[in-house]
C-alpha cells in the first residue's frame, strides 16, 4: 500500500496516518469517532465541543477554522433546526456519520486494492485510483459513493489539514466558511445551501448508495502529440468543414431536468466549486448543493488552465430547490431515478469547464474567442472515438489525422480506405453511438462573469459541433438578449453552414465590435431583418 504512487500523492491532504504499509487513525480520533457513534452528542455546542476534540486529535489545532466557525455550527443546529428535525440529526446522524467516518481507511484500502482498471482489447492498464491530479495531468478517479459519502464527513468534522493546499491550486474543503459565513452574515440562501448538505447526510446515512463516480481531468496538449488532438489554433476553426450540429433552444427549464442524457456544462469556476463551501450561490454552486458528491472533487483536482476541463460522471442528485441566487431555497427530497452503466455510474455527466472572468471587451479579441471555444471544445470533446480512428489510420499506413474534416479522413494519400477499414470505422460508430450524448448548457460566463450571452451562445455550438456531438440543448433562463436565438439558429442550419463559416463570421462580427463599427449584439447584426419593423416575418431562405 504505502508504494502505491497514487496514493502517496493524496496522502498528505488526507487525515488519515500510514503505518506498515496499513492506514490507520491515531487512537485518540478512534475514541472521539466512537463517542459520536453512541450519540452521546445532541446539540450544536456539544457538536462543536466533539470536532474541536478530533482535530485536536489529529494536531490540527496550529491550522484554525474561520473565526465564527462554532458559532455557526451551534447557531445552525441550536436555533435554525426544529426540535424535530434537531432530534432525528443527533440521534441517528451524526452516529452514523461517526461510525462511516471511523471507517474510511478501510474503504480507502478496498479502494486502493481496487483501484486499477484493465482496458477492453488488452491495450493497457488505466489508473483510476483517488490522487492528486495536478494540471496538464490527463487522467480519471473512480470513486464509489460510501467511500465519497466518508470523505464528505470528514469535510463536516473539518478534518482534512491544510497542507499546502493553497500552493497547490487546491480548494478548501472542510465546511468551517459555509457555517462561518451563516453566522458571519446570516442569509436564506446560505441556510438553504447547508440544508441541501444536512438533506445528504440524512438520506446516505439511512440508505448509503453502491454507485460509483468518476471524476476526469481532459487535457488538449499544448504542443504536438500523435495521439491526441492538441489545443487548436485560429486556422483549425477558420477552415473546419465539419457540419454545425442540431441546435435546441429551451427558454424556461433547467439543465439538471433534461432527460435526454446530454452532458450537462457546470458554469465552472477555474477552481473547481467555486465559493459552493462558502457564500456563493449561483449554477456552479447550487449543482455542487443538490448533488454534494460533487465537492470530493475539490479534494484532488487542482484549478483548471486554458487547456482543460473536469468531466464528473455518476453523481446522484439527493434536493430539489427554488430560486436562484439570494432566493435560493432547498424545497425537499429528490429521487434521483436516472439510469446506471455498465461502470456503476449514474448517467448523470457534467463538464466543469470556466470561462473568462470580467472580459468586458477583450471578449471580442481573436485569442480571446480562441480561448473561450477551445475551453469549451475540451470540455465537450471525446478524444477516444479520435484515438480509435488515429489508430485505424496509422495500421494503414496514414501518417496525419485531419480532425477538421468532415469525413475524418475517409481516404489516405488519394486511396480509398479498403472495406475491412471502413467495416472496422462503422463497428466503432456502432460501439460509440451509447456514448455520443448531445450537450446541455446556457448562458456560461455571463451573469456574474460578465460575458456576452450571444457571443458565448455561438462559441459554445461551435465547440460542441467540433467536438461531434449530435446537438446542443441551450437553456436561455429567459434572457432578453436571446428571444430571437431559436429564429437565428433555424436560419442558419437552413444555410448548411459549417464550423468554418461561422467561425469566420463570429470573428468579422468581434472584430468590428472591437473597433466600436457596431454595438449590437451578434444575433441582430447577422440577422437584422428579425429585430425592429422586421420582427416576426419569415426568414430569409428558410426552406
Amino acid at each position: 500500500m504505502g508504494n502505491r504512487e497514487d496514493l502517496r500523492s493524496i496522502l498528505p491532504y488526507l487525515p488519515v496516518v500510514i503505518r506498515s504499509s496499513s492506514l490507520f487513525w491515531p487512537s485518540q480520533v478512534v475514541e472521539a469517532l466512537r463517542e459520536l457513534g453512541k450519540g452521546r452528542v445532541d446539540s450544536g455546542e456539544l457538536l462543536v465541543n466533539a470536532i474541536s476534540d478530533l482535530r485536536n486529535s489529529l494536531s490540527l489545532s496550529s491550522e484554525p477554522l474561520a473565526p465564527s466557525t462554532s458559532h455557526g455550527y451551534a447557531f445552525f443546529f441550536d436555533e435554525l433546526m426544529s426540535e424535530d428535525e434537531s432530534r432525528i440529526w443527533f440521534e441517528e446522524v451524526v452516529p452514523a456519520l461517526g461510525n462511516l467516518v471511523l471507517r474510511l481507511p478501510s474503504l480507502l484500502e478496498t479502494h486502493y486494492e481496487n483501484a486499477d482498471m484493465v482496458i477492453d482489447g488488452g491495450e493497457g492498464v488505466v489508473r483510476t485510483g483517488l490522487r492528486l491530479l495536478d494540471s496538464q495531468e490527463a487522467g480519471i478517479v473512480f470513486l464509489n459513493q460510501e467511500l465519497i459519502a466518508a470523505l464528505l464527513g470528514c469535510s463536516f468534522f473539518c478534518l482534512f489539514p491544510y497542507y499546502d493546499r493553497y500552493g497547490k491550486n487546491l480548494q478548501m474543503i472542510n465546511f468551517d466558511e459555509l457555517f462561518a459565513s451563516l453566522y458571519d452574515g446570516y442569509s436564506q440562501k446560505q441556510e438553504n445551501k447547508i440544508r441541501c448538505i444536512v438533506h445528504y447526510f440524512q438520506r446516505i446515512t439511512s440508505d448509503m448508495p453502491k454507485g460509483v463516480v468518476s471524476f476526469e481531468r481532459k487535457v488538449l496538449p499544448l504542443e504536438g502529440d500523435p495521439v491526441h488532438i492538441c489545443y487548436p489554433n485560429d486556422n483549425f476553426w477558420s477552415s473546419s468543414v465539419i457540419p454545425l450540429c442540431k441546435f435546441e433552444v429551451h427558454s424556461s427549464e433547467l439543465i439538471e431536468d433534461q432527460s435526454s442524457g446530454a452532458v450537462e456544462v457546470d458554469f465552472a469556476n477555474k477552481y473547481l466549486g467555486g465559493g459552493a463551501l462558502r457564500r456563493g450561490c449561483v449554477q456552479e454552486e447550487i449543482r455542487f448543493m443538490i448533488s454534494p458528491e460533487l465537492i470530493a472533487g475539490m479534494l484532488f483536482l487542482p484549478s483548471m488552465a486554458d487547456n482543460e476541463a473536469i468531466d464528473i460522471v455518476g453523481v446522484e442528485r439527493f434536493s430539489s430547490y427554488t430560486g436562484y441566487a439570494s432566493s435560493f431555497r432547498f424545497s425537499g427530497d429528490y429521487v434521483d431515478e436516472r439510469d446506471i452503466d455498465t461502470l456503476g455510474r449514474r448517467k448523470t455527466r457534467i463538464v466543469a469547464i470556466d470561462a473568462l472572468c470580467s472580459p468586458g471587451m477583450r471578449q471580442y479579441r481573436a485569442n480571446f474567442l480562441l480561448r473561450e471555444t477551445n475551453k469549451a471544445f475540451c470540455g465537450f470533446l471525446y478524444q477516444p472515438k479520435y484515438q480509435q480512428y488515429q489508430k485505424i489510420l496509422l495500421e494503414n499506413g496514414c501518417s496525419s489525422f485531419d480532425a477538421s474534416t468532415s469525413t475524418y479522413m475517409e481516404t489516405c494519400e488519394g486511396k480509398i480506405l479498403n472495406p475491412d477499414i471502413r467495416n472496422s470505422q462503422n463497428d466503432y460508430h456502432r460501439m460509440e453511438r451509447g456514448n455520443d450524448f448531445g450537450v446541455a448548457t446556457g448562458n456560461w460566463g455571463c451573469g456574474a462573469f460578465g460575458g456576452d450571452p450571444e457571443v458565448k451562445t455561438i462559441i459554445q455550438w461551435l465547440a460542441a459541433s467540433q467536438a461531434r456531438r449530435p446537438f446542443i440543448a441551450y437553456y436561455t433562463f429567459g434572457l432578453e438578449a436571446l428571444q430571437n436565438l431559436d429564429k437565428v439558429a433555424r436560419w442558419i442550419l437552413s444555410q448548411r453552414w459549417t464550423v468554418g463559416d461561422l467561425w469566420n463570421m463570429l470573428i468579422e462580427y468581434s472584430t468590428k465590435r472591437s473597433k466600436g463599427e457596431t454595438n449590437v449584439g451578434f444575433l441582430q447584426w447577422l440577422l437584422p431583418s428579425i429585430y425592429g419593423r422586421g420582427a416576426g416575418m419569415d426568414l430569409p431562405n428558410m426552406p
